[in-house]
């Protein structure tokens, strides 16, 4: 069953209720809805009421393209997400800053003088010993850190179930000369530094996707009958990823029990969760290229032309969702770049719908960093009754 999440006089998010109690509230005025950066439709109290709360967790399945998240508490499922991270859009353009920084220093040197005298530039540091992550995947953290932080302003969590990646490349290649055990993914990258931010928000608990002693996600989501979809993990549906994070969010409230009888070890799962139809939402950043001083191509007469940034010469900045009309037509998408007349409009794949007259473009919401596209409707994890 839906729940609406609900904020206390104060701001302190309070537990979920039922829809009916929601509009009667905002009926008799003792509520007023809330606008949030996840699109959640949530309200907020006009009245002082108690804070007790019972526990409700987040789980977050990390992923190199695509991550999942889902919020669940003991009687309900209350919230999903299917994140496309921004790592293949940061990679590219860090190969292509890497190519214009290059060939900026190769028209500075004049090679026609000899290699002594040419302006070479010194090294300023040794740039082969840093710790810090890369930018496609601290771009990736930061997004499902973001997500989380905004969950908590809607949602009273108490804990934190993360899916911790061992990713065993040799064995699972079947390459006869594989030597080593231990493989190397993306995802591995900056596990310890997420999980340090994550504990600044609530207590942390870690699990592994492969165990088999109870700590596997793989388990659990078996044996609360979800369905995982591990084909297309590109499509933007509950079914990829998300299922996962509600796993990890069950959790909570199911664990696994061992004991001996006859000589003999059992193991079995104890506890009670309910896993229902929720609120589904794909989310993703706009991505917007940063400003570019030098292009790959040089400008004739040292007059470079404008590229990338935010800022609009119309008053819209790129990532503002827009409502524009053209031809009879509305359209609804999202700001992403202009002309000296015209204004572009994306859709949520960031392809472009058109370029509309200014004057007839109009502002739905100013940019969060977050293009959130919530689906119509409750989206079911399972094809059973839901309660396990």
């Amino acid at each position: 069953m839906l729940r609406v999440p609900v904020l206390s006089k104060s701001g302190k998010p309070l537990m979920p209720t039922k829809p009916s109690r929601a509009r009667r509230w905002l009926r008799d005025g003792k509520a007023k809805v809330v606008h949030n950066n996840l699109g959640c439709f949530a309200i907020q109290l006009t009245f002082e009421t108690g804070e007790e709360t019972q526990p409700i967790a987040v789980g977050i399945d990390p992923g190199k393209c695509y991550s999942g998240i889902g919020v669940q508490s003991s009687l309900t499922t209350l919230w999903m997400s299917h994140l496309v991270l921004p790592f293949k859009t940061v990679k590219e353009r860090m190969e292509l800053r890497r190519v214009m920084r290059r060939a900026r220093r190769g028209r500075r040197i004049n090679r026609k003088l000899p290699y002594s005298k040419r302006c070479h530039r010194q090294k300023r540091f040794n740039n082969r010993k840093q710790a810090k992550l890369p930018p496609s995947i601290r771009a990736n953290k930061q997004l499902e850190l973001r997500v989380v932080k905004e969950l908590f302003k809607l949602f009273p969590i108490s804990a934190i179930h993360y899916e911790l990646v061992m990713a065993d490349v040799d064995r699972t290649s079947g390459r006869k000369s594989a030597r080593r055990s231990v493989g190397f993914s993306p995802v591995m990258v900056g596990q310890r530094q997420m999980l340090t931010w994550l504990s600044e928000l609530a207590p942390v608990i870690t699990h592994q996707g492969w165990q088999r002693d109870g700590n596997g996600t793989s388990q659990l989501r078996q044996w609360l009958g979800l369905i995982k979809d591990k084909k297309n993990k590109d499509q933007q549906t509950p079914a990829t990823h998300a299922v996962d994070g509600v796993a990890l969010a069950a959790f909570e409230f199911i664990q696994w029990r061992e004991w001996h009888s006859d000589n003999a070890k059992h193991g079995g799962w104890c506890g009670d969760v309910q896993i229902t139809p929720a609120p589904f939402a794909v989310i993703r950043r706009p991505p917007i290229s940063r400003r570019q001083l030098h292009l790959c191509v040089p400008s004739k007469g040292g007059k470079r032309r404008k590229y990338g940034g935010t800022v609009t010469r119309h008053g819209f900045r790129k990532g503002d969702k827009v409502i524009a009309e053209k031809a009879g037509k509305t359209y609804i998408g999202w700001c992403s770049g202009d002309t000296k007349t015209q204004v572009s409009v994306s859709d949520v794949n960031w392809k472009r719908l058109g370029q509309f007259t200014a004057k007839k473009v109009q502002l739905l919401q100013r940019s969060t960093g977050l293009i959130v596209v919530p689906s119509t409707g409750l989206s079911s994890l399972t094809a059973l009754s839901g309660t396990a």
